[in-house]
């Protein structure tokens, strides 16, 4: 399956809670949660180098639609209401169309 839909977040957690953060955004590879959904291609977490309280989530679906039904759905809204408690100030979006490349984890 090719990622047809993708997009980043760069999320920032109030001082000292970057940890948390990165543990919370990490159960959405638990089964049922978003990232095990076979539509997920993509759902990397990582963080910055200088600031351990900045994390970046890279995803990429199978569709637009995919991620917005997933996303949409319980298990998902309970991970966005726990991360909304943790930020401090309001995450940045950037959607786009993959175009080509390789993830190996």
């Amino acid at each position: 399956m090719i990622a047809a839909y993708g997009f980043n977040a760069v999320l920032t957690a109030r001082p000292g809670m970057g940890d948390r953060l990165v543990d919370l955004l990490l159960t959405g590879l638990d089964e049922g949660s978003p990232g095990a959904s076979e539509h997920c291609l993509v759902y990397l977490v990582s963080r910055s180098a200088s600031d351990p309280d900045v994390v970046q989530v890279t995803e990429g679906w199978s569709s637009e639609e995919d991620h917005h039904r997933i996303f949409a759905g319980e298990a998902a809204q309970a991970i966005v209401a726990e991360i909304d408690g943790l930020l401090a100030q309001e995450s940045a979006y950037t959607d786009y169309v993959p175009v080509r490349g390789k993830a190996t984890f």
